[in-house]
């Protein structure tokens, strides 16, 4: 793990914090892709964790490409057409990939503008807490390229086919109240405030049952892909799992006692 991204750790919840400001969080450069990475790898290996929230430093969420990278053809938007999808194939694509793997509840706690792959890395999480100064842009035709990082999978699973064309094709950009009226974040809030609505959010999630919640999510994942057929057959698999867990004992002797469960993760 680098400084790129902070990594804490508050009970059964890592805070991610993407920690350079002076790009805007921008996240084409390897030390933050590799990071990501790491953090999504250490997270999946360490059964107490059962929720991640995700931010920026300073006062973007992320900036996503570095512009001036491109303008220079550096790093990986410099060379031949060749050199250049291979560049995305090995660098930010990495990215999607890793979070789609992420096996908790991620939460993206959008502090500011979320732009280009910075929008599409909040779309990938699984929920969007934003402040009321965050803004959402799928800004990539205002520079003349397309969605290289799956933006054009993750967008219209959260925003529908409709605002993902409109966000897309005219690459405006989308205030919070906008992206709460359109569904793309669950909540607004003040600015000061996002952080303790994010973890109260998340405090929600982490009271459960922790395999289960894995489970939960990989279920929800694993349904934008494949047929129903073929979920329900993975549904039936992961009940029996369930059923057979300490911790869903305890939550039926919870639910009969009408107090809190109390998860071990077994």
């Amino acid at each position: 793990m680098n400084d790129a991204l902070l990594f804490e750790t508050e009970d059964h919840l890592a805070i991610l914090t993407m920690n350079r400001p002076d790009t805007r969080n921008a996240i084409s450069e390897e030390e933050m892709i590799a990071a990501i990475e790491d953090a999504v790898e250490r997270i999946n290996r360490d059964n107490t964790i059962r929720a991640v929230i995700l931010t920026g430093a300073g006062t973007a969420f992320s900036s996503g490409g570095n512009v001036k990278h491109m303008r220079d053809k550096t790093g990986m938007f410099g060379g031949s057409p060749a050199q250049i999808r291979n560049g995305y194939r090995r660098g930010i694509q990495r990215i999607p990939k890793a979070m789609l793997e992420l096996e908790v509840p991620a939460i993206a706690a959008v502090n500011g503008p979320a732009i280009g792959a910075g929008c599409d890395l909040a779309m990938m999480c699984d929920l969007r807490v934003a402040s009321e100064q965050a803004v959402f842009a799928e800004s990539f035709i205002k520079v003349g390229i397309i969605p290289g990082d799956g933006g054009a999978w993750f967008l219209p699973r959260v925003a529908g086919f409709a605002r993902a064309s409109e966000m897309a094709l005219t690459g405006d950009a989308v205030d919070a109240k906008t992206a709460m009226e359109w569904g793309l974040v669950n909540r607004v809030v003040p600015a000061e405030q996002l952080m303790d609505e994010a973890r109260k959010l998340a405090a929600r999630i982490t009271v459960n049952p922790p395999e289960v919640t894995r489970m939960t999510k990989r279920l929800l994942r694993e349904a934008q892909l494949t047929r129903l057929d073929s979920l329900l057959e993975l549904s039936a698999a992961y009940q029996a799992i369930a059923h057979t867990t300490d911790d869903h004992q305890e939550a039926i002797s919870a639910l009969l006692e009408k107090r809190p469960g109390r998860f071990s993760g077994n």
